[in-house]
């Protein structure tokens, strides 16, 4: 499995979603057993039971980069610890690779304060790694002005470009994680990414993910309830686009957010 690196963070470039999966455990399980080493979950998902359980029945927990995420109300920090050591039995591990805030939560709890009771669970071993999710570039760098933020996870696909936030990245030396990097589907019928395909004998998802994977600091998080397309999507970490066709993906992105709830932070500065 390919590994995206940075000074901040290693973990395997593609990661398997479960963001209203179904099927949870079976497809986790699907997941593990065709080469997935990295699985994506949340407090608010309401699944990390089953996606513990099957990391646990594959035997594979010291294989797994595994992600959780701090709901934005717990951002409080007896909240923020009382949650994380929740998460932990409900994922039957002793800690996970990455925390993340998921959404900005000034309005719970001051952002000082939730990034230090997180690194507070880093230094106790909860977690090897702390980072964010949902910030928007101004956010993003007031974060790394307190804590040894180690990604953003936000949405990204070839029609919704982050231009402001990969430059505070690159800046930071920090990975960006994709999470819905075929915008629910929606790029899956797109002219440019179907003839691309077409020419490459891969898959709209294929192409959609390896563009993301060109970028060399982007993991990716597709996620699918079908066992031959959660298959399929590992390889885009075969397929090379060239210079030209990633131009041509690129001058897709035209503002397209598929996730924005009411509590989203403003997204023009991202």
């Amino acid at each position: 499995m390919r590994t995206v690196t940075t000074p901040r963070l290693t973990a395997p470039a593609i990661g398997f979603g479960t963001w209203e999966l179904e099927d949870v455990h079976d497809n986790v399980r699907h997941a593990l057993d065709v080469g997935y080493r990295h699985v994506d979950t949340a407090q608010i998902y309401r699944n990390e039971d089953e996606v513990g359980r099957a990391i646990e029945d594959s035997g594979l927990r010291d294989e797994v980069f595994l992600t959780t995420k701090v709901w934005y109300q717990k951002a409080a920090a007896q909240d923020v610890v009382r949650s994380t050591e929740e998460s932990l039995e409900r994922l039957r591990t002793d800690h996970v690779d990455l925390l993340l805030l998921h959404w900005p939560a000034d309005d719970v709890a001051p952002l000082d304060e939730t990034l230090e009771a997180m690194t507070g669970l880093q230094e106790r071993g909860l977690t090897r790694h702390v980072g964010v999710s949902n910030f928007p570039s101004d956010e993003l760098r007031r974060a790394l002005e307190i804590a040894p933020i180690a990604t953003d996870q936000v949405e990204h696909h070839p029609y919704l470009a982050i231009d402001a936030i990969r430059d505070v990245a690159h800046a930071h030396e920090l990975a960006i994680t994709a999470y819905s990097p075929i915008a629910r589907g929606e790029v899956l019928s797109d002219p440019t990414i179907t003839e691309i395909a077409q020419e490459h004998d891969a898959t709209p998802a294929q192409v959609a993910l390896a563009f993301l994977l060109a970028q060399t600091d982007t993991l990716v998080l597709p996620k699918s309830s079908t066992p031959s397309r959660i298959t399929e999507n590992l390889g885009a970490l075969d397929l090379e686009l060239s210079a030209d066709e990633l131009e041509r993906i690129g001058g897709l992105a035209r503002g397209s957010r598929q996730v924005d709830p009411p509590f989203a932070p403003e997204w023009d500065a991202a």
